[in-house]
């Protein structure tokens, strides 16, 4: 089940915002969240619940161990994620692992179906950032099992983040209290995500499958339909995640959570550095603050930060897919990073904007060519094709594509910058009364229209993915 479906928005969520209304106390709230949240996760396959319901039990266990045997907390620190991050690898990585052997030393094919379980990466992230924070003295230790099964599982995050850190909802769980002015804001946030996913990334993702196809066909397309298709793409998955994040953190409000913010508009960055700022900023600072300062992050020499980074990249990478493109895209990522930090440091200042703004666009561009394709030899011929290897003719049909859809793909493009959303500030700012009334009955009656465009465009529309499900 995804967010972006009728089943979910007018059926699932419905009922679960109508129980979180009738029922009166935190605890009742509670309870019933964490049904619909295991309903959620039995959704795909009952017993993959199971692996949630174990990883949970571990880190429940350990630390309350932690806190009650401080003189050992560090084996029990490492034992705990030492185990979950198994159960992670065997479900994710052993296909990977196996197909990899298979090709190094020609043994018979050993690959087992093995199905990945919705929501393990990040459940799991959640669930090794509770103990190392409970490690630390951060946050206390949960003594209600249910409690922690309810943080790691809560349906409004469990598929694509952000990822909740225990103690950014402890007091939401314990004591959370549903605002009207909260749950206005709450559904203003999730329609705007919907409407950008069903809208908008659904739209762009049809020209993206088209121009830069990753089922054969590539050789068929000129130059320029390539290009077309990777900014296509460009622009779906940032509207697909931050949709996501936006309706998680929507309802989230809706209820009395508060999720922090994981996407700042990352395309208008200033550089690479600024760019992984913006985006995805949950996992990047799990990364930091549970990998990269604990190497010795920046207070060790230039070739220890050099190691420390290329470990975080490369995990970075790994985490998103078992495929060498995201090894890869990784450490395409890392080689930047670094070229900033050791090479041009505050050099990089003195770049005029515009053009340290084209290049990161540009860098970035590529690396969701190097992200998309799964198979080296399709991902060779798209980058071929992109630098004039395409197919010779310009293609009439290219330039028609372009002009058929160029209204789409400025409404895309304007959904990734901050220009609309300060255009809003400025118009409810306004002093004239006209306008200020006009401003105050959009923001009554948006939900509503964002809410009935988003539903004729899924009820007509069968191609809805998510393209962060995977991980």
């Amino acid at each position: 089940m995804v967010f972006s479906s009728l089943l979910f928005v007018f059926l699932f969520l419905a009922l679960n915002l109508v129980s979180q209304a009738a029922l009166r106390g935190v605890r009742q709230k509670n309870s019933a969240m964490l049904i619909f949240s295991m309903v959620f996760f039995s959704w795909a396959g009952p017993r993959y619940v199971v692996l949630l319901l174990l990883d949970t039990a571990l880190c429940w266990f350990f630390a309350l161990r932690i806190e009650k045997q401080p003189g050992r907390k560090k084996l029990h620190l490492t034992l705990c994620v030492a185990l979950v991050l198994a159960v992670l690898g065997v479900f994710k990585y052993t296909g990977f692992l196996l197909g990899n052997l298979q090709g190094l030393f020609g043994w018979p094919p050993l690959i087992p179906e093995i199905v990945l379980p919705i929501g393990i990466s990040f459940y799991t992230f959640q669930l090794i950032s509770y103990v190392a924070d409970v490690y630390r003295g951060e946050v206390e230790a949960q003594k209600k099992y249910w409690l922690l099964l309810l943080y790691a599982s809560l349906f409004h995050q469990c598929i694509a983040g952000p990822i909740v850190r225990y103690r950014d909802v402890a007091h939401d769980i314990e004591t959370r209290r549903v605002l009207p002015e909260e749950v206005s804001r709450g559904v203003s946030r999730f329609t705007v995500g919907l409407a950008k996913k069903a809208v908008l990334a659904n739209s762009v993702a049809v020209l993206a499958d088209r121009w830069l196809p990753t089922a054969g066909g590539l050789s068929g397309i000129p130059t320029a339909g390539l290009w077309l298709g990777g900014l296509c793409y460009m622009l779906q998955i940032y509207l697909d995640f931050s949709a996501y994040s936006d309706m998680a953190i929507g309802m989230g409000l809706m209820c009395g959570f508060h999720y922090r913010e994981n996407f700042n508009y990352p395309y208008i960055a200033s550089s690479v550095t600024d760019f992984w700022r913006r985006w995805h900023i949950s996992l990047s600072s799990f990364f930091r603050d549970y990998v990269y300062i604990p190497l010795g992050g920046n207070r060790c020499g230039r070739g220890r930060q050099l190691l420390n980074l290329l470990v975080v990249w490369g995990l970075t990478g790994l985490w998103h897919g078992a495929s060498w493109n995201y090894v890869l895209w990784g450490l395409y990522f890392f080689v930047f990073l670094a070229v900033e930090k050791f090479l041009l440091g505050s050099r990089l200042e003195r770049i005029p904007a515009v053009v340290r703004h084209i290049a990161v666009l540009l860098i970035v561009y590529f690396c969701w060519v190097i992200f998309r394709f799964r198979d080296a030899a399709a991902l060779g011929m798209a980058l071929r094709g992109l630098f004039g290897g395409g197919a010779a003719a310009a293609g009439m049909t290219v330039k028609i594509s372009l002009k058929n859809n160029i209204f789409l793909l400025a409404a895309a493009g304007l959904a990734c910058t901050p220009l609309a959303s300060g255009l809003w500030q400025r118009w409810k700012a306004t002093e004239r009364p006209l306008l200020r009334g006009a401003a105050a009955v959009w923001e009554v009656i948006h939900p509503v229209v964002l809410l009935l465009l988003s539903a004729m465009a899924l009820a007509g529309d069968s191609y809805n993915p998510f393209l962060y499900f995977q991980f």
